[in-house]
């Protein structure tokens, strides 16, 4: 039984990687419409003032811990959180399995063109993958009975989200039942990433927990986002004494 450690409000899995990848495979061998979120440090700090957001990550089937300040959040408050199990990271291990498995991706959200550029990406790391359609994060209200009726008909087993948070999250809550789509995961900047748009921090950053620093060098617009560092840190203390 794995184990799931309150942070801020919200209950967050304890999980390996491989864990979380067998969860996966399960979710999708039930069939039932579900959501995998990714909980970061401001995912969690959000849901504090966010109570749509908090019910969705508390209803969800798995949130991994993505991010050092989720595991250091759940060690700090004395709970057990094996280790970092990053959204981008959790997406690669999923489709690193798939042909095998025969798991078909659906790629919905980004900017026009980065999910058709993540899904060559992943045919050529991953050979003999099924990507049965792409679609980008860009739309208005009237677009969306189009966008659901192309997910659907894909019948693909994963459907990978990438509006940000908590756009992805609330969009997936509301349409999962019509989508019937096995598992839908938000993956935020994923795309970007394959599609080799955005860098990711070096492998001793991320070793080093600093992979939020290194988004922040390299993008400024998110410096600002940093602020949330020090409160979700104060946050939780203030949880741990009560």
């Amino acid at each position: 039984m794995i184990e799931r450690v309150e942070i801020l409000g919200v209950k967050v899995d304890a999980v390996t990687m491989a864990q979380a990848v067998e969860r996966v495979i399960k979710l999708i061998g039930e069939k039932n419409p579900s959501i995998v979120a990714t909980a970061n440090a401001e995912m969690l700090l959000r849901a504090t003032h966010d109570d749509e957001l908090k019910n969705i990550l508390n209803a969800a089937n798995l949130v991994v811990p993505d991010g050092a300040g989720t595991v250091w959040a759940a060690r700090h408050l004395g709970k057990f959180m094996p280790e970092r199990v990053a959204g981008f990271d959790l997406v690669q291990e999923l489709m690193k399995i798939a042909p095998a498995r025969d798991i078909k991706f659906f790629l919905f959200g980004s900017a026009p063109g980065i999910a058709d550029k993540a899904k060559l990406k992943a045919e050529t790391l991953y050979p003999g993958i099924k990507i049965v359609g792409t679609r980008n994060g860009y739309f208005k209200a009237e677009d969306e009975p189009e966008i659901i009726s192309k997910i659907k008909n894909s019948r693909a087993d994963i459907l990978l989200a990438a509006l940000g948070v908590p756009k992805q999250e609330k969009w997936l809550a509301k349409y999962k039942d019509e989508l019937k789509i096995p598992v839908s995961i938000g993956v935020g900047g994923t795309f970007d990433v394959m599609a080799g748009v955005v860098k990711r921090a070096p492998l001793w950053m991320q070793r080093a927990r600093l992979e939020w620093l290194f988004r922040a060098m390299l993008q400024p617009s998110r410096a600002g986002r940093l602020i949330a560092l020090p409160k979700f840190v104060l946050k939780v203390h203030k949880q741990k004494i009560g």
